[in-house]
């Protein structure tokens, strides 16, 4: 397998047809599907079929277009790095993070971080399992900083534990359940959660079950922090998160914890990275501060 070949499968996937892919790297059409049937037949499978809906890759193109993605990452990296050895510019670092790090000590992160690495470029995106764990595995993200339970996430992935974050229930201020203090009180309420694999809504759903408490009738299913913060801030919908992230001055305003117990126990936030891909320098130096000031701020539970 030649690097020109990875490179044209990973752009048919990326532009959808071998035509806008040839275009994207300046080939003939004919001279990249050449590279594309020449791989085909160095590995004696079809990576692709070819019908009315476009391009569809196969079981093996699907896992070799994982990898390629991932290896060409990495070589990508390996050229930042020497190029910042060899005084040329700054490297990139893709993270990760929840909005509860975000609040909690990514400014304060980023100031030293720039000091260190002046030149570097960061590309930083949401802590969200169901997005970040793809990233990661084909080599988009260097790294993350999220919420997970390490006995659900895949062999590829390595969970270097960091704090427990305690949870907690909230909804707006005045909000007519503000004085529940039993599930029982809360059996009317209506719910805005984020369900989505690892969190803390899918989470305390399973809770609920386990305690026989039974699942809401009601529920609005968001896996987006900001518009679940507006829901819960502008209607009579409750949610659970970071006990942190609803008590925070600025992202907290107009939401009150309500006092329910008991309450599911804390999730583990951790550092999350490819199992034996070593980070970048940069990538390294990020992570360990990052860990650091958590684990040197006050408890989050």
């Amino acid at each position: 397998m030649k690097n020109h070949q990875l490179k044209a499968l990973v752009q048919v996937a990326e532009s959808g047809s071998i035509r806008a892919a040839a275009r994207t790297m300046n080939l003939c059409q004919s001279a990249l599907t050449k590279s594309l049937r020449e791989l085909e037949e160095e590995l004696g499978v079809e990576l692709m079929t070819r019908s009315y809906k476009g391009i569809e890759f196969t079981d093996a193109g699907q896992t070799l277009l994982t990898r390629a993605r991932l290896a060409l990452a990495l070589l990508d990296k390996a050229q930042d790095e020497i190029a910042l050895q060899r005084g040329g510019a700054g490297v990139r670092v893709s993270i990760a993070v929840t909005p509860l790090v975000g609040i909690r000590v990514l400014p304060q992160v980023l100031v030293e971080f720039e000091r260190n690495q002046p030149a570097a470029r960061i590309n930083l995106s949401e802590g969200l399992l169901s997005t970040l764990i793809p990233q990661l595995i084909d080599g988009r993200l260097d790294f993350a900083v999220a919420l997970a339970d390490p006995a659900n996430l895949p062999y590829e992935i390595a969970f270097e534990p960091i704090g427990p974050v305690a949870s907690a229930v909230a909804g707006r201020r005045n909000h007519p359940l503000a004085g529940a203090r039993t599930w029982e009180a809360l059996h009317s309420a209506k719910w805005v959660l984020n369900l989505s694999a690892g969190s803390q809504g899918s989470s305390l759903l399973k809770w609920l079950d386990q305690q026989g408490i039974g699942e809401p009738d009601n529920t609005i299913r968001c896996d987006s922090p900001l518009l679940m913060l507006e829901l819960m801030q502008r209607t009579d919908r409750l949610s659970i998160g970071p006990a942190l992230l609803f008590s925070d001055p600025m992202i907290g305003q107009g939401i009150q914890r309500i006092d329910v117990s008991p309450l599911p126990p804390p999730m583990e936030l951790g550092l999350i990275t490819l199992r034996g891909i070593p980070l970048s320098r940069a990538a390294r130096q990020l992570a360990s501060m990052i860990t650091r000031h958590i684990r040197n701020s006050p408890p989050m539970t």
